[in-house]
């Protein structure tokens, strides 16, 4: 498969794919977030691969935010339609049924934090920065970022954030929970990598359960999200790769599941 703007390198069940539009920082334009549709879809459907690192190309952005020049241009309409696509898109990731790792190496502003935090797990390089800047243009977080980062931090400091279009460095990024490590721009991938092999090594529809079963649940009423756990684990114990994992244990080698 082949995009205009992002790149895809597979090795070992991990798939690296990158934002590459570096001369605008990976801005988001209506393109790029069809083609990061179509990609997530596809190694969704890919056996080869079980698990997936996003991250931007170049080493100044992960994605540093919308298109600014495509927004500009945009009817109330439009920028409606705009702002579903993101979110339909960013949806796609959070719900894919394979673990999603963003490695962010530089800008995550706007969309592009927006875009962070649809991944399962947020590894950041200790140079990148973090915000929402939008209120500076007069407008505001459209691609799910006054729902997920109230999800993820609390909603005082989600609102702070998304007020002040205050900028984080990674440190802080990490103290207030958007981020789960901090590295050094050295170690990005390979941290990342490294976390994508140990996910790929587990049962996969463990995995895959484990991530439906945290997603739908914060949904839900706790006694609620308890039945859906317990069905699901239930479920788990339906699969061959449960048979797999066990035996294994049991008799002291490494598992072979089949994701099955």
């Amino acid at each position: 498969m082949t995009w205009n703007n992002l790149l895809l390198e597979k090795e070992d069940g991990i798939a690296v794919l990158s934002v590459n539009r570096p001369k605008v920082l990976n801005a988001l334009n209506e393109e790029t977030l069809k083609e990061l549709g179509d990609a997530f879809s596809h190694l969704e459907n890919d056996a080869e691969v079980n698990v997936i690192i996003l991250t931007g190309a170049g080493d100044k952005a992960f994605v540093a935010g919308a298109d600014i020049a495509f927004m500009q241009k945009l009817t109330p309409i439009q920028a409606k339609e705009f702002a579903r696509l993101g979110q339909t898109v960013f949806s796609k990731i959070e719900n894919l049924k394979k673990p999603v790792i963003a490695a962010i190496n530089g800008f995550a502003l706007g969309g592009g934090n927006e875009l962070s935090m649809s991944c399962d797990i947020r590894i950041a390089s200790d140079k990148a920065k973090f915000g929402q800047p939008e209120v500076n243009l007069g407008i505001m977080a459209g691609f799910g970022g006054t729902q997920r980062l109230t999800r993820l931090v609390n909603p005082g400091i989600a609102k702070e954030i998304l007020m002040t279009a205050d900028m984080y460095d990674a440190q802080a990024a990490q103290r207030i929970g958007l981020v789960n490590h901090v590295v050094t721009p050295e170690e990005l991938m390979p941290f990342a990598k490294s976390m994508a092999k140990r996910i790929a090594a587990r049962g996969p529809v463990a995995c895959r359960l484990t991530k439906e079963a945290v997603n739908d649940g914060l949904e839900m009423d706790l006694e609620k999200a308890f039945i859906l756990e317990a069905d699901l684990f239930g479920l788990v114990f339906a699969t061959s790769d449960r048979n797999e994992g066990i035996d294994a244990f049991l008799n002291k080698r490494k598992p072979e599941f089949k994701n099955e």
